[in-house]
Order: C-alpha cells, then sequence, then structure tokens
C-alpha cells in the first residue's frame, strides 16, 4: 500500500523527488502518513479535497481484501528557513 500510494503522489505532483510515505502498523490499523513539497500540497488534496479523498477510497478498497484498515494522513511540513517564528 505504501508503494500504491508513493506512486500515484508523484504522478501527481511536480517534485515527485520530494513525495515520501511512511507506514506506521498498528494492530489492526497502518497509517501512511504523505509528505511533499509544500507547494504541491494542493495537488495531492485537491479542490475541496477529491483527490485525497480519492486515494483514500482506493485504500480503503484494498484493504477490504487484506482485511486491514489504512488511513492516510497528509503531513503539512514546514521548512525551516521560510517558516522561523520568533516570539514577540
Amino acid at each position: 500500500m505504501k508503494q500504491l500510494v508513493e506512486t500515484v503522489c508523484k504522478s501527481l505532483v511536480d517534485n515527485p523527488d520530494q513525495v515520501t510515505v511512511t507506514q506506521i502498523d498498528g494492530e489492526q490499523t497502518t497509517i501512511l502518513e504523505l509528505r511533499v513539497h509544500q507547494s504541491d500540497l494542493g495537488k495531492v488534496i485537491g479542490k475541496q479535497g477529491r483527490t485525497a479523498r480519492a486515494i483514500r477510497t482506493i485504500l480503503a478498497a484494498a484493504g477490504m481484501k487484506q482485511r486491514r484498515r489504512y488511513n492516510l494522513e497528509i503531513i503539512e511540513s514546514f521548512d525551516q528557513q521560510q517558516h522561523d517564528p520568533q516570539p514577540h
């Protein structure tokens, strides 16, 4: 499943080399954390979340066959050079 999400997302974004998927296995649920370049975030989420919802639907359908639940979390990561909060 990790490879599936990675392949789909790499085909959607402008910076495919910065797509990473981390898999966290639980007893019945597997969490897939997706990280993309900041400028590509909108491409994997889509208008009104349609693209992300479609990826989650594929994961749910494939997970039923494996009798396992998959959750996709899209992680918004900040570049430290661009986002450096300073106390006021």
